[in-house]
């Protein structure tokens, strides 16, 4: 064997490393917990070595075990959290390198070796808005997902409905407040609804897995409902309820000069009580909720939601992957929401789009990893 081919042979056969990358800030902490011990126990081992970087509550980066992962699972009277075990993680002290550092609890450092790419599975802010995204991209560490422009927009209702209504997608009507104004002109509260329909759904801008959601029925709920979105940010929407069946479809970036792909699939989820898709239903009691996978869409429907879709992500400029929701009504669909870091469990939807599509939860994974290491560098 050549000399080239010997080093074409061992570049080939080693083994990528990823940093999992959890917990993190947001109300959405134990989410992202379960959600990371999912991808650790499906990530293919003949491809990936696994560094487990935990974020607690308070901000800190800290070395995981992979057995401290074992017992995370989804329990409505205890979600995970992680804890400081006084170790503290040091990303890439520059774009020269990326290697990783650890400091452990005797104040002792030592390498955890070369990094390929970071799989960030952190939900809301501090994590899904662009933040985490900015780090990396200063050390040149390749991850998982959107950028920092495609993260902050699409976790901001009020400006990614925005740019979206410009580009002719359809959304929902709202209007939005902040908390300052509203501090400034208590009889604000009266106009919020002009030009919307009831049902309302109160929800702040910058919050995911529908934390701080709620449906609103009539005027005089309407106090309420803004004190629980005014607790996640310090901005937020309120949009008219829409006539439609809730549907969801699948988006993965292409490889090369490719387009995004679309999952072959569109997932609906069924209400059968009159409630909404809220965090409950989503992860801790999914009593009056069913997920239909395959929707029962015809033909235009598929193409019509297909082409928002792949539109939407490109407008906004995401990468890797989204989970893009829409209402299907009789006069087409009506986007809903962008979700750059989509609920990414084993059984939560976007997987299973792509797992009905032909791709299993581990070449999904792999997938996405390995689009990251390959992205081009965005200057």
């Amino acid at each position: 064997m050549t000399e080239t081919a010997t080093a074409l042979h061992q570049e080939t056969s080693t083994k990528r490393a990823v940093v999992l990358l959890f917990g993190g800030r947001s109300s959405e902490h134990g989410i992202s917990c379960v959600t990371a011990a999912g991808v650790l126990r499906a990530i293919d081992r003949t491809k990936f070595d696994v560094i487990p970087v935990g974020i607690t509550k308070q901000g800190a980066t800290v070395l995981m075990q992979e057995d401290d992962l074992d017992g995370y699972r989804l329990d409505a009277a205890a979600l995970p959290e992680v804890t400081d075990n006084g170790t503290r993680v040091l990303w890439p002290a520059s774009t020269v390198t990326r290697v990783l550092t650890v400091i452990d609890q005797s104040g002792a450092l030592r390498s955890l070796g070369h990094a390929d790419a970071v799989l960030p599975m952190l939900h809301g802010p501090y994590g899904e808005d662009g933040t985490v995204q900015g780090m990396l991209d200063l050390v040149d560490l390749p991850y998982v997902g959107s950028g920092v422009l495609g993260s902050a927009l699409c976790m901001d209702k009020h400006a990614v409905k925005t740019v979206l209504a410009d580009a002719g997608i359809a959304v929902a009507p709202w209007n939005t407040v902040t908390r300052s104004q509203l501090d400034a002109d208590p009889s604000l509260i009266s106009r919020l609804d002009a030009g919307l329909n009831y049902p309302l759904f109160v929800k702040p801008a910058r919050a995911g897995s529908s934390m701080g959601v709620t449906k609103v029925a009539v005027a005089a709920d309407l106090p309420g409902a803004l004190d629980v979105a005014f607790a996640e940010d310090r901005t937020v929407l309120i949009e008219s309820g829409v006539v439609g069946r809730e549907v969801e479809i699948g988006v993965l970036e292409g490889r090369g000069d490719a387009g995004p792909r679309t999952s072959t699939v569109i997932g609906e989820i069924v209400i059968s009580d009159g409630g909404f898709y809220d965090f409950a239903s989503k992860y801790l009691d999914g009593s009056g909720v069913r997920l239909d996978l395959p929707a029962a869409v015809n033909d235009d429907e598929f193409e019509s939601l297909r082409r928002d879709a792949v539109l939407a992500f490109e407008i906004a400029q995401c990468a890797g992957l989204a989970r893009v929701d829409f209402f299907l009504t009789e006069n087409g669909p009506v986007l809903n929401e962008i979700n750059t870091l989509p609920g990414f469990t084993p059984i939560s939807m976007y997987p299973r789009l792509w797992e009905a599509s032909g791709m299993s939860y581990t070449e999904l994974i792999t997938e996405l990893v390995e689009l990251a290491i390959e992205r081009r560098p965005a200057y």
